[in-house]
């Protein structure tokens, strides 16, 4: 009975915000609609069009949380909608890249176990979280924010590799092992928060 109250206070959070369509919400909820037209556009191999949406989507990114500051409307859904925007922005650009197997955009099966693995972790986590109404803790640490802004960085010099005909070997191996590196930073960082909170 426990709880089921403190679940239900934590999704009620929701529901005390004065409107869900604030400009930053907005901004965040684009980024899911435009995951799906990235991978369309990389199926049909349109890359200069899959690029320019994923910087525009990337951008939102950057710029909902500002507006949402600016604007003095923060909301408990743009806290939850924001990450999970992230997650399937991000996973569906790796998922994609992988799976057509271009050599300028090679995404290797362990990297995506990785990501993959990192966002089940955190989902799960912050289920956890939801149910103890710490919804806050839901948001993400430096680590998570580090994490994304390379898996974004990494992506975009993918395609600049391929626009520019470069296929530098090296680099791109240090470039998938800093992804990874940072992947697992971030959920060692959550994990240890999660578990000082509840020690």
């Amino acid at each position: 009975m426990a709880d089921m109250k403190s679940k239900n206070s934590a999704l009620a959070h929701i529901f005390t915000d004065k409107t869900w369509f604030t400009p930053s919400n907005l901004l965040t909820l684009s980024r899911v609609a435009l995951a799906p037209v990235i991978v369309w556009l990389l199926y049909y191999a349109y890359w200069h069009a899959a690029f320019i949406v994923f910087v525009v989507a990337a951008l939102t990114d950057m710029l909902d949380g500002q507006l949402a500051r600016y604007f003095n409307e923060q909301t408990h859904l743009g806290t939850l909608l924001d990450p999970l925007a992230d997650k399937i922005f991000l996973l569906s650009s790796f998922l994609a890249l992988s799976y057509f197997h271009v050599p300028f955009f090679h995404v290797p099966g362990w990297l995506l176990t990785i990501l993959i693995g990192r966002e089940i972790a955190m989902l799960i986590g912050s289920v956890f979280l939801i149910r103890k109404d710490q919804v806050a803790m839901v948001k993400p640490l430096w680590w998570g924010k580090v994490s994304t802004c390379m898996q974004i960085i990494f992506i975009c010099w993918l395609f600049i590799c391929y626009f520019a005909g470069w296929n530098p070997y090296f680099l791109h191996h240090i470039g998938l092992v800093l992804v990874a590196a940072c992947a697992v930073m971030s959920l060692g960082q959550y994990a240890l928060k999660v578990v000082r909170l509840y020690s």
